[in-house]
């Protein structure tokens, strides 16, 4: 793993906010957010990246984005129903608790999201430091820029996975209906789609879209610029939800901690390697592979709550919370990354 790149992580104010959430859990320090101000945090680090991608789109191209679209289609895909099969015959999970599991690692996280573009642009400010002649080309070469419609990938990826997920447990419990307390997959859609996360992504891509440049320059100064402050604020929160949720390790087993860390590198690195097919560069394809690595901690709870009610949210949540997101954030930019620079000879 490249040293620099570890250390802009490692070093950047939002994963030390990360950090420091989850040292005062360990200190048990009375620090909490209120509930208001974590949804007010949710909402702004929403549309700001719905807002931008949304601008981005609107200026790119359709032959440039419908193979990077595609892949990222395939991998909503794939990678539920591959994660669904080892967890029930490896990990011996049930159906339900295999598809849940599977579900939140099919589909994404935007906070993860968010701060892979942080560290990418971070990376850019690094490497221009130490060549302030670096050009654009160069810097795509080594992953300082990446493509600006990523924010539409995201969204492409949060759907299928949850959807394929539910419907392979009931397949493979014999029904195609809802029984036994699950709701039916029409409800389970519109729970997808209302929920505030699906809501303001895809609502404000869309605003983006249609605003487009003149209208983001409206409101670039409020959601472009302290876009990485209120993303250090969340990461705090979000370190003091992991730390609460370190103590549920021990109750899921070996195994899920396992999957937990092994699945999202090799989700990344297939998704880097599609990225790099569809055509991306190297940037926008380590932050495909990111997306791949993620594991959903908003929408797909919300969804399997509703279709999958016999799944342990113990196992769902401290899978995706407290090891996926937290290896993400900490160790997996840089390594995927470094992936990145491998598959593309750099």
């Amino acid at each position: 793993m490249e040293i620099q790149a570890l250390v802009v992580s490692l070093l950047s104010p939002m994963v030390l906010a990360f950090v420091l959430g989850i040292v005062a859990t360990a200190m048990k320090s009375d620090l909490k957010f209120p509930e208001e101000l974590y949804t007010s945090l949710t909402i702004y680090l929403l549309v700001a990246i719905g807002l931008k991608g949304g601008y981005k789109l609107s200026i790119t191209p359709f032959s440039e984005f419908i193979y990077p679209a595609l892949a990222a289609l395939v991998l909503g895909i794939i990678i539920p129903i591959w994660s669904y099969q080892i967890l029930l015959r490896l990990g011996k999970f049930d159906i339900a608790n295999s598809a849940a599991i599977a579900a939140h690692y099919g589909s994404v996280s935007a906070v993860t999201f968010g701060e892979a573009l942080a560290f990418h642009d971070n990376l850019k400010v690094a490497l221009l430091e130490q060549n302030p002649q670096m050009s654009e080309e160069a810097l795509k070469l080594t992953g300082g820029v990446y493509e600006g419609f990523m924010p539409g990938l995201l969204t492409i990826m949060e759907f299928p996975a949850i959807i394929i997920a539910i419907l392979t447990a009931r397949i493979a419990a014999g029904k195609s209906s809802q029984s036994n307390g699950e709701a039916s997959l029409g409800k389970v859609m519109q729970e997808l789609i209302a929920s505030k996360s699906n809501l303001l992504m895809l609502g404000f891509l869309l605003v983006g879209f249609i605003a487009g440049k003149r209208g983001w320059e409206q409101v670039a100064p409020f959601f472009d610029l302290p876009f990485r402050g209120i993303l250090a604020l969340f990461l705090l929160e979000a370190g003091l939800v992991t730390g609460r949720r370190l103590g549920d390790l021990k109750k899921v087993g070996g195994f899920l901690v396992g999957f937990g860390i092994v699945m999202p590198i090799l989700h990344a690195v297939l998704g880097i390697y599609l990225g790099k097919l569809a055509g991306l560069s190297l940037g926008g394809a380590t932050i495909l592979g990111v997306l791949s690595a993620s594991a959903s901690y908003i929408a797909a709870p919300a969804a399997c709550r509703v279709a999958l009610p016999q799944a342990s949210p113990t196992y769902y949540l401290t899978a995706s919370l407290a090891i996926t997101f937290p290896f993400n954030i900490i160790i997996g930019l840089p390594l995927y990354h470094y992936f990145a620079k491998l598959l593309y000879g750099i």
